[in-house]
Formats: C-alpha cells, sequence, structure tokens
C-alpha cells in the first residue's frame, strides 16, 4: 500500500481521535476517509479495520478521564458486558441486512437533540439530582442495549449518543457524561472487533499505524476537554450533532 494513503489515515485517525475524545463522533472523520481512501476493499473489511484504531483512542482517552472523573466500577462493568454483546449481534445484523432505512429515524433524533441542547444552556452543565437505585439500574440496561446495538449496526455519532443518554436520562454533566462513554465505548467496539476478527476482516497493516495516530489524538483531545470543562465540552458537543446531522441527511437525501 502507498505510503502517502496511510499517511493521509494516520492525519484523519488523530482527528478523529481528538474529536471523539471529548464528545464521540472520531467515526464521521475516520469511517468516510477509510471508505475513500481505500475504495478496492469490502466496506466490511474497511469497517472492521477501522474498529482497531477506535478502540485504541477510545482506550487512552478513557485513561485520561479517569483521572479526574470517579465512576461507579460495579455499574460500568454491567454496562460494558451488555453493550459488548449488543454491539456484536449489531454487526452481526449488518453483515446481512442494510442500515440504510433506520438512519430518517436517527436524522429526526438528532435534529431534536441539536435544538435542545442550544436552547437549553444547562444542559450537561452539573450533575441532576439522582434517579432511584431501581430506576437507574432500568435505564442503565436500556442505553447500554439500545445504543451499544446502535454502534455495531450504524456506529457513526455512537459516543455521542451515549453523552446525550447519560446527561438526559441518568442527569450526568458532560464532563462525568463523556467519562463513563468513553468507557462503554470500549465494550462496543471490542464488540465489533470480535465479530470482524472471527471473519479475518481486519487489515493490520492500515490499522496499525492509525491506532497509534488515534491514541495521540484521543490523548490530547480528552486533556483539552478536562482542562476547558463542561462549557467547553457543550460547544464542541453542538458541532459534532451538527456534522452527524450532515451525514446522515447526506445518506437520506443525495444518496
Amino acid at each position: 500500500m502507498e505510503i502517502e494513503i496511510i499517511a493521509l489515515l494516520c492525519f484523519f485517525a488523530f482527528l478523529a481521535g481528538f474529536v471523539d475524545a471529548i464528545v464521540g463522533g472520531g467515526g464521521l472523520i475516520q469511517l468516510p476517509a477509510g471508505l475513500i481512501l481505500l475504495p478496492q476493499y469490502a466496506v466490511g473489511t474497511v469497517v472492521g479495520s477501522l474498529k482497531i484504531p477506535a478502540f485504541t483512542g477510545t482506550a487512552f482517552a478513557a485513561r485520561q478521564y479517569l483521572k479526574k472523573v470517579a465512576v461507579n466500577w460495579k455499574q460500568v462493568g454491567i454496562m460494558c458486558a451488555i453493550a459488548f454483546s449488543a454491539a456484536f449481534s449489531g454487526s452481526q445484523l449488518l453483515s446481512v441486512i442494510s442500515n440504510q432505512y433506520m438512519k430518517p429515524v436517527i436524522f429526526i433524533v438528532l435534529c431534536l437533540v441539536a435544538l435542545y441542547t442550544y436552547t437549553k444552556k444547562s444542559f450537561g452543565q452539573s450533575n441532576r439530582e439522582p434517579l432511584s437505585p431501581k430506576k437507574e439500574w432500568r435505564y442503565t440496561i436500556l442505553i447500554s442495549v439500545v445504543i451499544g446495538f446502535y454502534d455495531g449496526f450504524i456506529g457513526p455519532g455512537a459516543g455521542s449518543f451515549f453523552i446525550m443518554a447519560f446527561i438526559g436520562i441518568l442527569g450526568f454533566d458532560f464532563l462525568k457524561a463523556s467519562t463513563h462513554a468513553k468507557l462503554i465505548n470500549l465494550a462496543t467496539n471490542l464488540g465489533s472487533i470480535s465479530l470482524f476478527l472471527l471473519k479475518g476482516s481486519i487489515l493490520w497493516s492500515v490499522a496499525i499505524p492509525m491506532a497509534i495516530c488515534n491514541a495521540v489524538g484521543g490523548i490530547l483531545g480528552a486533556k483539552l476537554a478536562i482542562y476547558k470543562g463542561n462549557q467547553f465540552i457543550r460547544i464542541f458537543f453542538l458541532i459534532v450533532v451538527a456534522a452527524t446531522l450532515i451525514r446522515f441527511g447526506y445518506d437520506i437525501f443525495y444518496k
């Protein structure tokens, strides 16, 4: 493979890791770049290969967040196990049917989320009063199943969806939501990677250098988010949601 192609993929991997570390949505950068620069490979092979750098960048970003934010490891562990299984199932379904019919639904949801986040300035700026333990566990399982499956089946913006759910349903602030999103995203990426490994659909010559660059981007992005705080993350979040809208809008109306 040409060195210029690898260099470009590494650049986009770095950028994806940086953005994903702050608010998720790195797949909106990395996946289109991979599909454009690697047209000679099957889509499943490209998607599977890009899950490796996505996992690496998320892992290093999560490590930075954990230095600052405390988490409930029992809750996170259960969410990770459920999300792993859901993502594996989603990727399995993706291998046999198209995900196109889901995109209009996601587009409408994103429009509502962007409008709500923009108009409600206090969204994600502080932790809300906690839910009752029973309700929290119920919502925890629901979030893990639905968004975990989405990540395996469709993919782009899953980290942002986790952040939305953690803020809107569980009452986290942006910083805490970003931390938890990174940890659960690790599990969903691993679920998809497991399936693609079984299918032998990973280009290691692409995945390894991209993983290094994505990790560097993830470290820098997480450090910036922690330093700048909730208001900065909110603004970045709106930008990524808008980019996700454009991506899905293009897929729905122009393809």
